[in-house]
């Protein structure tokens, strides 16, 4: 085996800027292989955590009915059982409840229709990322139950600042009477995600609930998981539990069908590319082996002529294809770890940008892991000893008188 290598060594490197052409070919497209599904990772992970940790949580418990139209009388079935349950969940981190009802808001500029969301402040703040995405005023420092939390674009649409007293007229569960209620302007966020920031308007879980007569009952439990991956798995048995008695727990996936499609496609085109890259890596190996092969024609036609077995033949070439995958493999790791780890430190700014339901609220940075510097040059290799078995097959078949006439 010592002496196939050491040939095979010395045969690549008679033509070292072919070699050198050849493995920065090569090792470019393992660089793009890696950079690509770094960047995919980030990409996934960047419009998860914006969909879920802002304020969607990963999963969701209500009435059967209540996604169908959002009707206000549609309140989760035993909630007080179910959140006693909850709280002896091992994979449940934290959970929050909250009322959801459309409702217009009003001040002495203008009319909006929002979502009126009431929550526990002290239990969301674990949940979502309200408090943090404040810009102006506080959130829910005071024990007042008239204050009112709003978006930016909301405030600039009504014409209010921080301070101001806005109304909130919505229609009560079970008489569908209209009640109204003032509210004065504590707080002021901006998630950068115009969906929130326009169109929700958050005030306290109490005093939701006497605006809308519904007696202490919700209409979600907002869940997050001790680990992430959980709420990607319909399978889990935590759904088809309080998935009973009139209630129904769904994860992101099946809120945002339309992110979960894009996420999968996203991991298609991760695959279409990286046949792409795989078949232009295979032009090279492919020309590179048969070049080399051409110029030493002659040589090979006196080493079958003083007895050397086609085996023999196709085994070297075979080992220079490896040693050829070795060279591009050590430079493709190396470029594609430098221009990951680059992009990481800078990130690449998409914040704002609306795509599958989710919007990229922070930078997006690729993330690196163990196995892209094992899979890929792994496939490298493996693919460059098959494509090699071409010219190696050519190689062992050749004639010897045939092989000894041509030459460069």
């Amino acid at each position: 085996m010592s002496l196939y290598m050491k040939l095979a060594w010395r045969n690549i490197f008679r033509n070292k800027r072919r070699t050198i052409i050849a493995s920065v070919a090569i090792g470019l497209g393992l660089a793009s292989l890696i950079y690509f599904d770094a960047l995919v990772i980030g990409m996934e992970e960047n419009m998860v955590k914006s969909a879920t940790e802002s304020f969607m949580g990963e999963g969701q418990i209500h009435h059967a009915k209540f996604r169908e139209g959002y009707e206000v009388e549609n309140t989760i079935h035993n909630a007080d059982s179910i959140i006693s349950s909850l709280r002896r969940e091992s994979i449940v981190r934290n959970f929050s409840e909250r009322t959801i009802a459309f409702s217009m808001i009003t001040s002495p500029a203008n009319v909006s229709a929002v979502s009126m969301v009431g929550i526990d402040p002290d239990r969301e703040k674990y949940m979502s990322q309200i408090d943090d995405a404040i810009v102006e005023g506080a959130y829910f420092e005071s024990d007042d139950r008239h204050d009112i939390v709003i978006g930016s674009k909301l405030a600039e649409i009504l014409e209010v600042e921080l301070g101001d007293r806005i109304v909130l007229t919505s229609t009560q569960a079970e008489t569908g009477d209209l009640s109204q209620e003032m509210f004065r302007i504590s707080g002021i966020y901006h998630f950068n995600i115009d969906e929130l920031d326009r169109s929700m308007a958050f005030i306290h879980l109490d005093k939701a609930q006497e605006m809308l007569g519904l007696d202490g009952r919700v209409h979600e439990i907002a869940l997050k998981f001790t680990d992430p991956n959980l709420a990607r798995d319909r399978d889990l048995p935590f759904w088809k539990k309080y998935s009973q008695n009139g209630n129904e727990a769904v994860g992101w996936t099946i809120l945002l069908p339309q992110l979960d499609a894009a996420l999968k496609l996203s991991q298609f085109s991760a695959l279409l590319l990286g046949l792409i890259l795989f078949g232009i890596i295979s032009l090279g190996i492919i020309n590179t082996l048969f070049m080399s092969l051409h110029e030493r024609m002659f040589e090979f036609g006196v080493l079958r002529a003083v007895g050397t077995r086609p085996l023999a033949m196709g085994k070297l070439i075979l080992y220079e294809g490896g040693s050829l995958a070795l060279i591009a493999i050590i430079l493709g790791t190396i470029l594609g770890f430098i221009a990951t780890y680059i992009t990481i430190q800078i990130g690449i700014d998409y914040s704002g940008i609306e795509f599958a339901g989710a919007t990229f609220k922070d930078l997006l940075y690729p993330v690196l892991t163990v196995m892209q510097f094992i899979k890929y040059p792994i496939l490298v290799f493996i693919l460059t000893i098959i494509i090699a078995a071409y010219p190696a097959r050519y190689a062992a078949k050749m004639k010897p008188a045939e092989a000894m006439r041509k030459s460069f």
